[in-house]
């Protein structure tokens, strides 16, 4: 789960060097933390919030194989 988003915050972001994931492991959940430079907060979030509710649907097909919850906080 922390690589897929990595790998997607990192090509989207203009410095890849500031970012950032922290998974979180619980026994029924799982929360990634993404952190991104401050100018590229606009990019990763999208407009209108379309980018992150990407991520975050990627992110419950692939927890789904896994029989857990996953949720996605960027900050």
């Amino acid at each position: 789960m922390k690589e897929l988003i990595e790998y997607i915050a990192k090509a989207l972001a203009d410095d890849p060097s500031q970012v950032y994931v922290e998974e979180i492991v619980g026994s029924r959940q799982i929360v990634c933390q993404l952190q991104v430079a401050p100018q590229d907060m606009g990019r990763v979030i999208g407009k209108g919030g379309r980018v992150a509710n990407a991520m975050r649907t990627l992110l419950r097909v692939a927890a789904v194989r896994k029989g857990k919850r996953v949720i996605l906080e960027i900050g």
